[in-house]
């Protein structure tokens, strides 16, 4: 029986072609902001095309609709305006957006023109029904001017196919004034040196959601271009030097300004590809050209294709599950968002660039940016920390070395590029450290992380710190989000406070497990709501606990943030009454009402994303869900993962109820899949559920499986039975992470009833 269960155990690890679940179109309608473009894992390049170009304000005030553009593509347009090198997956704010290419045929325009009428400019009509989008690859007809136009990547370098018709008048546009949540002054320089016929170097300095940001290029043609030219739309400045000697319209070497756009003509016959390879660098356009060179040779764009998607393969390959086909197409295309994120951040050559502007050179590691905290310290890192440990040790590296560069001495709140943008509340990068210690993937110096914790948590001046260290809490009158970062700040110090304990600092342990007592000053006994309160100690009078304005909390209400106590449910459960009015509590949020008005101030929140009151769109809430675990009544969480899980995660377009969020909602959905969350990373605890899969096999990197099966499993049958591990049943929902990583296997025995 030996050699059979040996030969059982290769096939189940075997690589599956899993790349044929992945639909990057899934989230691209609606609020799930992702884009449809040519990626590879974690790849410094996100290769993907723009369907607008909106400007941030209009009339010196924010323009409310630019907010559908965070992923640059929406799918309800009609037009296509470029494809640009770098975006953000799922966020509900936006940068990026840099270097459209334009394919074009016919008279030379420059301008975009417009949706209503595309032939007014450079931008194109285009068809879904000829649109294709894949990991690693999209392609789409460019209809107004016959263009198809392809694309793929490596980890620094996009790769474009432009198949054109026979012209004399074909052209390759490079829109350096392009961009995602673009504004008149956005672009603050421009250079670009055109080195020959076939190679374009340069830099573009932007002012964004970054303060200081600077992306360096090489753009490399596949066949000489005929003529070039550029066209300014600087405003006239007083001192422009001498450089008007020179005609820099035509042909010229060597071009600087705000405002440019670049253009290259050719002569193409029918069905002639052009080809470009746009590489990118954080340091300089030597290492981008070195960057190109190393990991696109030639020309061969299939085989660079095949490349990105053999990568996609062998990550996808990490978890293989058994389910549905919708529910596959699911389930990989949240692991492909999953594993977007965070981005590569170093050259080859291991340069990058770091938050002092200096240039540093990544030591043993590999620098990571784009750092959504306040999104996926909640469920993307500890997934992380299962499927990619070496990767976790790198980011938990990237953000020790983000400390080290800043000169404000903390850690990452939320990071792109060289710079923090301080978006969002709490500062939950100490929660991705502590958990990836504490579970053992960070092999550096965990006494000088914990240090960088404790500075970054006693950082009296950001954002009500001092208050919430003298007062407990932090005064209404002084942050229009103070309960927000009270109950958040409370369990970031929870997780500093496991981190001490497993080092032995017990005087840290001390004093942080006392902060993170400090949510308590913010719950009202006599509403048993979250509540803002006053620098006098008494709660703010006008209070709604269904509303989203001036209550204190940032992207949600109290009815959500009441139950944000991750670290300490029991006490949660007690103050609230106990077991029953608890999960009698939680009954009413699932299915209670909200008026039309709770939507009037969040452009990020709809009745897509909200089951009762309970908002899954939005990431203070993900935890909810598993609470009824413990108020003994488990049944309730298996049924509500489940409904969420078909309600809010479809194979189409439209299909993610909120923003993804850099991966968190997609992280979401994959552990809930296989049965388990981790409701406070940091501990070593998950929480189950009801898995979605029949069946899982999770490769770990240590080499070992760890396998998942539901018996029984169908969409009616949502209730567990009983949790066997490794034959053993459990019998208070939880697992531990070691019971995972040490391999071995978790069964669930599903019924039709709840046991209760």
């Amino acid at each position: 029986m030996l050699p059979c269960l040996l030969l059982s155990g290769m096939v189940a690890s075997a690589q599956q072609n899993l790349v044929q679940y992945v639909k990057p179109i899934i989230g691209t309608s609606k609020m799930g902001h992702t884009y449809p473009g040519a990626t590879v894992p974690f790849g410094a390049v996100q290769l993907s095309p723009e369907t607008d170009t909106l400007s941030y304000e209009v009339n010196g005030k924010y323009n409310g609709d630019v907010y559908k553009y965070c992923a640059g593509y929406k799918y309800e347009d009609k037009t296509i305006t470029g494809f640009s090198h770098t975006h953000f997956s799922g966020t509900g704010h936006s940068d990026l957006g840099d270097f459209l290419i334009m394919p074009t045929q016919g008279k030379l325009q420059l301008n975009p023109g417009t949706a209503s009428n595309p032939k007014s400019g450079y931008r194109s009509a285009f068809s879904h029904a000829n649109e294709v989008a894949e990991a690693g690859y999209y392609k789409v007809k460019l209809d107004d001017d016959n263009i198809l136009a392809e694309l793929t990547s490596t980890t620094r370098v996009g790769m474009h196919q432009y198949t054109f018709p026979k012209s004399d008048q074909s052209h390759i546009i490079l829109d350096l004034m392009a961009g995602i949540y673009n504004y008149e002054e956005k672009t603050v320089w421009t250079y670009v040196r055109v080195v020959n016929d076939t190679l374009i170097t340069g830099y573009r300095q932007t002012n964004g959601w970054a303060r200081t940001r600077t992306v360096y290029f090489a753009m490399s043609f596949s066949k000489p271009f005929k003529s070039y030219g550029r066209k300014s739309y600087d405003a006239k400045q007083a001192y422009r030097g001498f450089w008007g000697k020179f005609n820099q319209e035509q042909n010229f070497p060597e071009i600087a300004g705000k405002k440019l756009k670049m253009f290259f003509d050719f002569d193409t016959q029918e069905g002639e590809k052009v080809k470009i390879k746009f590489a990118l660098s954080p340091v300089s356009q030597e290492n981008a050209l070195q960057n190109m060179r190393a990991e696109i040779s030639g020309w061969d764009f299939e085989k660079v294709k095949a490349q990105a998607q053999a990568s996609w393969n062998k990550e996808l390959n990490k978890v293989q599950v058994t389910t549905s086909n919708d529910n596959k197409i699911n389930f990989y295309t949240a692991l492909y968002h999953a594993y977007i994120n965070p981005t590569i951040y170093t050259d080859v050559n291991g340069e990058y660039k770091g938050l002092d502007q200096g240039v540093h050179k990544a030591d043993g590691f590999t620098n990571y940016t784009t750092f959504s905290l306040w999104d996926t310290y909640r469920a993307l890192h500890p997934f992380f920390n299962i499927t990619q440990p070496g990767r976790s040790n790198d980011m938990v590296k990237s953000m020790l070395a983000h400390y080290d560069q800043s000169s404000l001495h903390m850690l990452p709140i939320w990071s792109h590029y060289a710079n923090d943008n301080w978006c969002m509340s709490g500062y939950h990068s100490v929660s991705v450290i502590s958990d990836a210690i504490i579970k053992g993937t960070y092999n550096g110096d965990a006494n000088k992380a914990l240090d960088a914790c404790v500075a970054t948590a006693k950082h009296r001046d950001y954002e009500g710190i001092g208050y919430y260290m003298d007062k407990g809490y932090i005064p209404a009158e002084k942050s229009g989000i103070s309960v927000s970062n009270n109950l958040e700040y409370s369990y970031d110090d929870w997780s500093i406070a496991q981190l001490a304990k497993k080092l032995n600092r017990m005087d840290v342990y001390e004093e942080f497990i006392k902060r993170s007592n400090n949510w308590k000053n913010n719950y009202d006994s006599a509403t048993g709501f979250m509540r803002p309160k006053l620098a006098d100690g008494t709660f703010k009078k006008q209070f709604d606990p269904k509303d989203t304005e001036g209550q204190g909390f940032i992207e949600g209400n109290s009815w959500n943030y009441s139950f944000f106590v991750p670290q300490d449910p029991a006490t949660l459960i007690e103050m609230m009454g106990g077991k029953k009015k608890f999960a009698t509590r939680l009954d009413t949020l699932f299915t209670m009402h909200l008026p039309d008005e709770f939507f009037a101030h969040t452009e990020d929140i709809t009745r897509e994303g909200i089951i009762g009151g309970y908002v899954h769109g939005n990431e203070p809430a993900h935890h909810i869900v598993y609470l009824y675990n413990w108020a003994d009544q488990p049944w309730k969480t298996q049924a509500q993962v489940r409904h969420i899980l078909n309600m809010q995660y479809k194979p189409t377009a439209d299909g993610l109820g909120g923003n993804d969020d850099c991966g968190q909602m997609s992280a979401w959905y994959m552990f809930s899949s296989l049965g388990f969350y981790p409701v406070a990373p940091g501990s070593e605890v998950y929480s189950l559920g009801s898995p979605l899969v029949n069946h899982a096999v999770i490769n770990l990197e240590n080499g070992k499986t760890f396998t998942v099966e539901a018996i029984k499993q169908s969409d009616k049958n949502v209730y567990v039975e009983k949790v066997l591990l490794n034959g053993k049943e459990i019998t208070d929902h939880k697992i531990k992470h070691a019971d995972i990583t040490n391999g071995g296997k978790l069964t669930f025995y599903m019924s039709a009833k709840p046991k209760k």
